[in-house]
């Protein structure tokens, strides 16, 4: 596996998926870039770590976000140029997600993926390489046309 730097970060709500992520990435001999949140504080907002972990993906590796629900940290992440961020459910998505669209954001649900799951999912998604087909070249270039100056 190609070793890439993995940005990592989440809300209270995914705080504790994110930390098994953490380590059991580590454990696979992954560098992972922990961005917070460091601990569980109810009233945090997830905006804050999609974008820190985002502004870090814009520059090297690829990142994993996690929130309650996947879609909010989702949407914020896409906010920022250069990202494609992808709430993802299965592997089979996972693999998709990235030899289609080469999405460097993979977001995760906390209330609803087991930590089995998640990981199945995580390693998936990061061992899964951009297909560099010529017709998903075209489509990500169309995106990047789309994108806030």
């Amino acid at each position: 596996m190609e070793q890439k730097i993995i940005h990592i970060g989440a809300d209270h709500a995914g705080f504790q998926l994110k930390e098994h992520l953490k380590k059991y990435l580590q454990k696979k001999g992954l560098s992972v870039k922990d961005w917070g949140a460091y601990k569980v504080v109810k009233t945090d907002d997830y905006p804050d770590y999609a974008k820190k972990v985002a502004k870090a993906v814009q520059k090297e590796g690829l990142g994993i976000l996690v929130c309650g629900s996947a879609e909010g940290i989702c949407i914020a992440a896409n906010k920022i140029k250069k990202i494609r961020a992808v709430p993802v459910w299965n592997t089979k998505l996972a693999k998709l997600s990235r030899q289609h669209n080469d999405a460097n954001i993979l977001c995760l649900s906390g209330w609803q993926l087991t930590r089995k799951k998640a990981e199945k999912i995580a390693l998936t998604w990061i061992k899964t390489p951009f297909s560099g087909e010529a017709r998903h070249k075209r489509r990500i270039q169309k995106i990047r046309r789309m994108e806030w100056k």
